[in-house]
């Protein structure tokens, strides 16, 4: 599901109420956690963190217009998604989320590439979600991405 708008808080406010308290509470989260550097935005229609173009003016390879995407947080129709990009490209993160993602919750982990989808609201395990932000910061991301992604 995409919704439209302009701003985090129009995105909180469009959603369901059972919902809008599940995305606060990852958003405080992550903006806890999340290293100095990346911009909270709407991005590809969610919450994005992106590295903004005053940190790596070249942006994203895909379309440089738009600045180096991170991580984005969405309501979707059955689950709310974390989409972290450093689980996807880097294999030590990946294995570490997987290895821990058991220990703080008590439902199976349903993950795709860079997608985390939490279908149980009563179950996110937020305080893997704070460690996970802390992991990776601007620098190391850009980094990654250019090595990963990026063509020199």
């Amino acid at each position: 599901m995409q919704y439209k708008a302009e701003t985090v808080k129009e995105y909180i406010d469009q959603l369901p109420e059972d919902r809008q308290k599940v995305v606060k509470k990852i958003r405080a989260v992550i903006r806890k956690n999340l290293p100095k550097g990346f911009k909270e935005c709407i991005n590809y229609g969610m919450i994005g963190y992106v590295v903004p173009h005053s940190k790596y003016p070249d942006g994203y390879h895909c379309d440089p217009k738009l600045p180096l995407p991170f991580m984005n947080v969405a309501s979707q129709k059955n689950y709310v998604a974390l989409y972290h990009s450093g689980v996807y490209a880097d294999p030590k993160i990946n294995k570490w989320f997987i290895k821990e993602y058991p220990k703080h919750t008590s439902h199976k982990l349903d993950m795709g590439k860079s997608c985390v989808r939490f279908k149980k609201m009563d179950d996110i395990p937020y305080d893997l979600i704070g460690e996970l932000c802390a992991k990776i910061t601007v620098e190391d991301w850009i980094d990654l991405y250019e090595k990963n992604v990026k063509k020199k």
